[in-house]
């Protein structure tokens, strides 16, 4: 290896140093907002396009109120036909509930959580990754009316 090359490969090494170290030493130490996004993943997203939603005429029910409106009282087991592929079904709700569905993949897990209104009055929303047919199992203790939402 020449004098030139040698000097690329050791000023290469000491960039790839300075830029780990920053990358470590630069991180902040608060928590983070698991449901906040940064805007270049969201400007990511728009350009490679969404996975889109589950079309609320193919999920069945038997609370249901009114097409795409449940009614739940207690538990509610939704039926979600095959959507091809990874689809996000999205629910809201302005009070509380909790949901229970399939992880997707190859899986064998159970994905539970529990949603609640935000402070600023904003209805409380679960989004369910679902990429084929699944039951997806809603709890309203006191019950609530939930949205299947396309979007």
């Amino acid at each position: 290896m020449g004098g030139r090359q040698k000097v690329l490969v050791v000023g290469l090494g000491v960039l790839l140093v300075v830029l780990f170290v920053v990358a470590v030493g630069g991180g902040r130490e608060e928590r983070g907002d698991p449901a906040g996004r940064h805007s270049l993943v969201e400007w990511l997203g728009r350009g490679s396009g969404r996975q889109g939603t589950v079309d609320p005429a193919t999920v069945e029910a038997e609370c249901v109120e009114a097409p795409g409106l449940l009614a739940v009282v207690g538990d509610c087991e939704l039926r979600v036909a095959d959507p091809g592929r990874l689809r996000t079904l999205i629910l809201r709700s302005p009070g509380g509930f909790t949901v229970e569905a399939p992880a997707p993949g190859d899986t064998d897990f159970t994905v539970t959580d529990t949603v609640t209104p935000e402070q600023d009055g904003t209805e409380a929303v679960a989004r369910i990754a679902v990429d084929r047919p699944a039951t997806v199992t809603l709890r309203c203790p006191t019950g609530c009316l939930v949205t299947i939402s396309a979007q």
